[in-house]
């Protein structure tokens, strides 16, 4: 018996230092980045996550609206004025329906040409300007559907 009984404990006393290796395991991955703007030019959202996640457009079922999307930019040119345009039209689709999109920033709407949006003397020491994205209700009202869309703005630093 005495043999039976110690090869049972002899095993568990050789595994006992090796149990934490068959305990759980958690590890954490985080995903980081940086954006270190020039100091002479730079036009950068102030909230960063404007730009990193989806915005949504609020429908109000009372009004028949959606709300506009608005943040807060800060820019800065020390060598002259800041120009904007988008690269393309600024819409949301369901893939069958189009509803077309307002884009203003500092309160200047933003096309497909370049425009002047902050002036030179305004841009030299940098300031925070509104960006405002607002939806162009449709003559014939809203259809109802998920839609997406995307917004392309172009920023140009315009010399004096």
């Amino acid at each position: 018996m005495f043999k039976t009984l110690l090869s049972p404990l002899a095993l568990t006393a050789l595994m006992l230092p090796w149990s934490p290796a068959w305990g759980a395991v958690e590890r954490e991955t985080f995903e980081l980045y940086v954006t270190i703007p020039t100091l002479d030019f730079y036009v950068l959202p102030l909230d960063p996550q404007l730009v990193q996640r989806e915005q949504r457009l609020p429908f109000s079922t009372i009004t028949n609206e959606l709300s506009p999307l608005r943040a807060t930019y800060e820019v800065k040119n020390s060598n002259g004025a800041i120009g904007a345009r988008l690269a393309e039209e600024a819409y949301l689709s369901n893939g069958r329906e189009r509803i077309d999109l307002r884009v203003r920033f500092n309160n200047v709407e933003l096309t497909l040409d370049s425009n002047h949006v902050v002036s030179a003397i305004e841009a030299r020491p940098g300031r925070q300007v509104p960006l405002e994205i607002a939806a162009i209700k449709p003559a014939d009202e809203y259809k109802p559907g998920d839609y997406y869309g995307t917004v392309h703005m172009v920023f140009d630093a315009i010399a004096p």
